[in-house]
């Protein structure tokens, strides 16, 4: 419950600040934080589902990753990868999308990346133009950065 009530502190923190510039510096605080190692996986995970990098994309991820998207939880990277990463692969080399914003704040062992996108084109037949939002956690395990949560909505 201590690591929940931090994390929360922390991202209401980390999204009061980011937001709380007004208009005048809103676009200074839209990209921050993306050349931290942190980031880099995050990027470096995107590019692996996009290009059908599944073992790219599981080393990430924490093996007890939690990933929240459409209402459903997978509660491990192996689960994950045999379940939905290859509809989210499918998906994603489908369909274009666009980053309309990222940060990330790292704060010792433990970095959030938060991230607005938009995405647009066909899969399976449907048009699809929506924006979604991404929540991601990382933890400093033995040297690496690791993605131990993610959160995906529309």
């Amino acid at each position: 419950m201590k690591i929940i009530t931090a994390l929360f502190f922390s991202v209401a923190t980390f999204s009061s600040i980011v937001f709380a510039h007004g208009d005048k510096h809103q676009n200074d605080a839209l990209f921050k934080g993306l050349d931290s190692p942190a980031a880099k996986v995050v990027v470096a995970f995107h590019e692996a589902l996009k290009s059908g990098g599944k073992q790219q994309a599981q080393d990430l991820l924490a093996d007890d990753v939690t990933i929240f998207e459409g209402g459903g939880v997978e509660r491990s990277a192996l689960e994950y990868a045999q379940h939905h990463m290859l509809a989210d692969m499918a998906y994603l080399s489908a369909v274009d999308s666009q980053t309309l914003e990222h940060q990330v704040e790292v704060v010792g062992t433990t970095a959030i990346s938060i991230s607005r996108s938009h995405t647009k084109g066909v899969y399976k037949g449907k048009e699809r133009d929506y924006e979604s939002m991404e929540t991601m956690i990382l933890e400093l395990q033995k040297g690496s950065w690791k993605i131990i949560h993610i959160h995906w909505s529309n």
